[in-house]
């Protein structure tokens, strides 16, 4: 990496802390296994497929903690440039628009300042990979039944991030240097929710252009 992007993504940049796996832990060994996959320059398509033996549940919640922090890192580049004045909605576009639901304090879909609305997701994401009801650490203590269901939310809301990224600050990534970074974590995130069917196809079409171009 060069030294203007080790600028760009250096630990003060990020949106905020990473959740990291605990060492001897059967995560954190599978965490090592899709980075050594990564780090080989393997192709990202064969990087995400499910190790053989290894427990579907485990490979998913390695990768939704890891693009958590990744994600958290792009959009923690652009964070100053994303304020109530640049981005009053959170939108991907003239034709996308998010609102925000937590069944908290937003029970009901509410239109809300992009960076609004990322300091709530990034909260509400960092709640459930920090609860062990819902992402087990220790050994052979089970998934709730409704894992890949939680998942799929969580997934779906941080591929909103990159919407918003690519069409409202590609231009400042663009300046960083980092576009190329940037596009190698989309098609990682991209082949491993296709492949594990975890994101609607309909929740993709912003990007569909983009991602013809660059997954296909």
């Amino acid at each position: 990496m060069s030294t203007a992007l080790k600028q760009v993504f250096n630990k003060d940049k990020t949106f905020r802390p990473k959740r990291k796996f605990e060492p001897g832990t059967q995560r954190f060994e599978l965490h090592k296994r899709a980075q050594a996959s990564l780090n080989s320059g393997v192709d990202l398509k064969a990087a995400v497929q499910l190790p053989s033996g290894e427990d579907q549940n485990d490979w998913v919640a390695v990768h939704v903690v890891d693009f958590f922090n990744r994600i958290n890192l792009i959009y923690g580049t652009i964070c100053e440039f994303c304020t109530e004045r640049t981005c009053p909605v959170m939108s991907g576009g003239p034709k996308y628009e998010y609102r925000w639901q937590d069944d908290l304090k937003y029970k009901k879909p509410t239109a809300l300042p992009a960076p609004q609305y990322m300091n709530l997701l990034m909260d509400w994401i960092e709640v459930q990979i920090n609860n062990e009801d819902i992402f087990p650490t220790s050994v052979g203590v089970p998934f709730p039944k409704n894992f890949l269901q939680i998942c799929k939310k969580i997934l779906c809301r941080l591929f909103r991030v990159f919407v918003h990224v690519y069409i409202h600050h590609f231009d400042r990534i663009i300046l960083m240097g980092a576009e190329a970074h940037v596009n190698t974590c989309y098609k990682h995130f991209y082949y491993l929710v296709t492949d594990f069917h975890l994101i609607d196809h309909k929740e993709l079409e912003p990007l569909k252009e983009m991602t013809t171009r660059m997954c296909h």
